[in-house]
């Protein structure tokens, strides 16, 4: 008698965002928007345009991954 039950098939694939350096630009973005607001609002511009390109394009990238998942992905499971 084999101490091991079987295992069923996995149900469906798993689904991970490939990797990304958005994360990474958006931490920078907000570093110098924040130690903008100390010194310079030059630097709260500069790091305030980051985020938001950064946030914008994350946001349009997920998006995208979204819509490449199978279609039953995408409904109520109910």
């Amino acid at each position: 008698m084999p101490l091991d039950k079987p295992v069923p098939p996995a149900g469906e694939e798993l689904h991970l965002p490939g990797g990304s350096i958005q994360p990474l630009l958006l931490t920078i973005g907000v570093t110098i928007l924040l130690l903008g607001v100390t010194t310079s609002i030059v630097l709260v511009i500069a790091g305030g345009l980051l985020t938001l390109f950064t946030l914008i394009r994350w946001v349009s990238d997920a998006k995208r991954d979204i819509d490449a998942l199978p279609v039953h992905h995408h409904g109520d499971h109910h």
